[in-house]
């Protein structure tokens, strides 16, 4: 079984979550109340929401898939909340690790393609993500001391999911740009002493941004493939 969602119908479920990501945004770019952990751990759950909702009448259910997909939002939304839940432990360096659990849950699935009907192949130009690795660790890395290896290890799955997530279409493609660019503002605020004002108005578009595009570009190409195998 297989109900056809298409145009408008299918930026219902991602409503919530557009709303919850601009109303988070506005509060940090102007500095008001409700701009912390109130409103940035509504963004993943909310995001899952939208996946399991775009996905209920699928059947059969892409199980692998969505499974992917789960483990990625899980681990982002620790991430989020690194110094709520982990108030004792460095936070940067807690976030990094959780976030790298999250990337490698999108290189899987992108890479294994689980649900996914025919998935693009890697163009060469997909290289300057690598270009963009080595200027990273040239620019930030003398600054970052003891994060040195973390950050350069964070780099390259970062950089792998940019790059694979080409293979989802252009949609999720954006995606995996958009959140190497706010894990890269990241680096240059925490670093490099960025102005703190750069960063808001960065970051978190850019990530909420990237990961919105992720998963529902990735819904798309789950429910292409059901009605490719309904038909």
């Amino acid at each position: 079984m297989y109900a056809s969602t298409t145009g408008r119908q299918a930026l219902i479920p991602f409503l919530p979550y557009a709303v919850i990501s601009l109303v988070h945004c506005v509060l940090i770019v102007f500095e008001l109340p409700g701009s912390g952990f109130e409103t940035k751990q509504l963004l993943m759950p909310a995001l899952a929401l939208a996946a399991v909702w775009s996905m209920r009448r699928v059947r059969p259910w892409p199980r692998g898939g969505m499974v992917l997909v789960f483990v990625a939002l899980t681990a982002s939304w620790i991430g989020d909340g690194a110094g709520l839940f982990f108030a004792s432990l460095p936070t940067l360096p807690t976030m990094i690790g959780f976030f790298a659990i999250a990337h490698l849950a999108y290189i899987a699935l992108f890479w294994r393609a689980p649900g996914i009907a025919s998935p693009k192949r890697v163009p060469w130009w997909a290289l300057g993500y690598a270009v963009w690795w080595i200027v990273t660790l040239v620019v930030v890395g003398p600054h970052a001391g003891a994060l040195f290896v973390p950050l350069g290890v964070y780099g390259v799955v970062l950089g792998m999911t940019a790059a694979l997530s080409i293979r989802f279409g252009r949609l999720v493609a954006w995606g995996g740009a958009f959140f190497l660019v706010s894990d890269t503002f990241i680096a240059l605020k925490e670093f490099m002493a960025l102005p703190s004002w750069l960063g808001d108005l960065v970051i978190m578009p850019t990530y909420t941004l990237g990961q919105g595009l992720i998963v529902f570009g990735t819904m798309e190409l789950l429910r292409a493939r059901a009605a490719a195998v309904a038909r």
